[in-house]
């Protein structure tokens, strides 16, 4: 009902919806031996369902657009006791592909999957020295930036897109 009502507010507010971009993230430090359910359903809540409620909404007040998921480089590789946000967030890949089945020719549906970004969470998660044993492994020598993400997901939102659904654009730097 939260998300209908989202939806309908926004819609009535702007006259419209073109955009809709799906970014939640949540996470457990768990293995899948010692995760919980509750770590299941909180991450499978935040971080899937939510997607799937909020594009079925949003595509259906659309006459056509574009639909831009936040997934994880976590989708690909990953680290230990990260279950089940790997699983999910390589979840929301395929969740990509069957949307932009689904709701194509109307609506494009695409997936941006970000690495390292900094932001204040990874930087309470990167102790002294860290970050620049993180920077040091990616190509670019740094971690990405909002910005950088944000770009992406403008890209992949715009016209410069237009034969662009169901991919899975890796920004990791």
């Amino acid at each position: 009902d939260d998300v209908e009502r989202l939806v309908s507010e926004t819609v009535e507010r702007f006259g419209g919806l073109d955009v809709l971009v799906n970014s939640a993230g949540v996470q457990t430090e768990t293995a899948a031996d010692d995760a919980s359910m509750d770590d299941w359903e909180f991450v499978v809540e935040t971080d899937f369902r939510s997607y799937w409620l909020t594009t079925k909404h949003a595509v259906a007040a659309m006459d056509e657009g574009a639909v831009v998921n936040v997934s994880s480089n976590h989708a690909r590789l990953t680290m230990p006791e990260h279950f089940p946000y790997n699983a999910v967030k390589a979840g929301i890949n395929g969740m990509t592909r069957s949307l932009a089945v689904d709701f194509g020719p109307q609506v494009r549906v695409n997936t941006v999957v970000p690495g390292w970004v900094e932001v204040e969470r990874t930087r309470d998660e990167l102790p002294e020295g860290r970050l620049e044993a993180v920077e040091s492994i990616h190509p670019t020598g740094r971690i990405g930036t909002v910005a950088d993400v944000a770009g992406a997901v403008s890209f992949l939102a715009s016209e410069d897109a237009a034969f662009v659904t169901g991919s899975a654009l890796l920004v990791d730097g």
